[in-house]
């Protein structure tokens, strides 16, 4: 930091040129090209959209090092700033990203930075949120000298290594989690759970300590009542009852849409503690327990799963379908032809799940949950430090590139 301040003092102590972004770099918008889902055929290059990497293909058009902004879509992200990727290789990119590459005199590792921190939240209009290439051109870039970017990009790229180094400690975590998970869920097929030789009933009692004992398969409309949530298009209000849906999954108390009390008192089925949300539309089968009472409107998205408690915990529950048990059931009747892919509500109730006695349930969710806790909770542990890292380099990033205008004089 000590030597960018001296390198800012030295170089451009009366601040920096902006220019505009099409001064900046090349962009090569006019070379993307999209191909339909449909018409893409399976490969090893990178297919990139407005948030990413969206498939891989046979064939590419770029080859180098690039900077991706999203262009339409979801463009913005929570900080009304745009969706940048960073791309090397061999890629192909489709007309919902706009492109650049490094030209002389301004890196392009330091644009990749800039970008990121330019509120666009003024330039998106229309149903479809989109950032036209003329807006997209017009951006304003501070330009200080290239010491001064080779220094902003060293101390920023220092940053999001760290980052990255955790991110790869988090996802080996999470593989861990996974393993432990579905070894714990495996009890088997009901005809043969332990994969023995003699002959097995539904109600499978294991007499030689191969698995648990009394594991019984049930159909999950058995143990459980299931609904789903409104069909209608909600009218949203600036305050009432939260409203969710699958992007709420991964935290059902955090929503910032709200439904009026009146539209909400029309839901015939109101969450109750103990009962679970799991996606059904899109992403499907991640799910989530209703945890603390409170007034929560969900849509159609969203099954809520009612499981009768003599029977099956909760917790219990939601790790099972999450499981690669549980999931493969749920790909067994899920409509992949249909777009977005969906499984109807009443096929949900069709898969079939291995229930042990609640008290052997309750030390499963036992152990799941201390692992649960390291790789997802973000109140504690790895997913916690990385937050704090990713506000720690926004924090840094933003103020490293917040550079005063050089005032030039007729």
């Amino acid at each position: 930091m000590n030597k960018l301040k001296e390198l800012i003092e030295k170089l451009c102590p009366n601040g920096v040129e902006f220019k505009r972004l099409e001064h900046c770099c090349n962009i090569l918008d006019n070379k993307r090209k999209p191909v339909t889902k449909s018409a893409r055929i399976k490969g090893k290059y990178p297919y990139y959209g407005a948030n990413g990497i969206q498939d891989y293909v046979s064939d590419y058009i770029f080859d180098g090092i690039y900077v991706l902004v999203g262009e339409d879509g979801s463009v913005i992200n929570k900080n009304g700033n745009p969706i940048v990727t960073w791309a090397e290789g061999k890629i192909w990119v489709n007309n919902h990203a706009h492109i650049i590459e490094e030209k002389d005199g301004i890196l392009l590792r330091y644009l990749y930075y800039y970008i990121q921190t330019i509120n666009i939240t003024s330039l998106i209009h229309g149903n479809i949120p989109k950032l036209n290439q003329g807006d997209f051109r017009s951006l304003m870039i501070p330009v200080p000298p290239l010491e001064v970017q080779n220094e902003i990009v060293h101390i920023l790229d220092d940053f999001t290594s760290l980052e990255k180094e955790l991110e790869k400690e988090l996802e080996a975590r999470k593989k861990q989690y996974e393993y432990y998970r579905d070894k714990l869920l495996n009890f088997g097929e009901a005809e043969n759970p332990c994969g023995c030789t003699h002959t097995h009933t539904h109600t499978h009692t294991h007499t030689h300590g191969c698995l648990l004992k009394n594991v019984k398969y049930y159909k999950l409309n058995e143990i459980a009542n299931i609904y789903d949530g409104t069909h209608q298009t909600p009218k949203y209000k600036s305050e009432g009852i939260p409203f969710i849906s699958v992007e709420n999954i991964n935290n059902i108390y955090n929503s910032k849409k709200y439904i009026s009390i009146d539209d909400y008192n029309k839901y015939k089925i109101k969450p109750q503690i103990n009962d679970i949300f799991m996606t059904r539309i899109g992403s499907i089968g991640k799910c989530a327990v209703f945890y603390k009472q409170e007034n929560i409107a969900y849509y159609v998205s969203l099954a809520l799963i009612r499981p009768n408690q003599d029977i099956v915990n909760s917790y219990y529950l939601k790790y099972l379908i999450e499981s690669t048990i549980g999931i493969k059931e749920l790909r067994k009747r899920t409509l992949i032809n249909a777009v977005p892919i969906k499984i109807n509500k009443d096929d949900i109730g069709k898969i079939r799940l291995p229930i042990p006695p609640l008290e052997e349930q309750e030390k499963i969710v036992s152990i799941l949950d201390k692992f649960e806790k390291i790789t997802n909770d973000f109140s504690k542990g790895l997913p916690a430090e990385i937050e704090a890292r990713q506000k720690q380099y926004e924090y840094y990033r933003d103020k490293l590139l917040n550079f005063k205008e050089l005032k030039v004089e007729n």
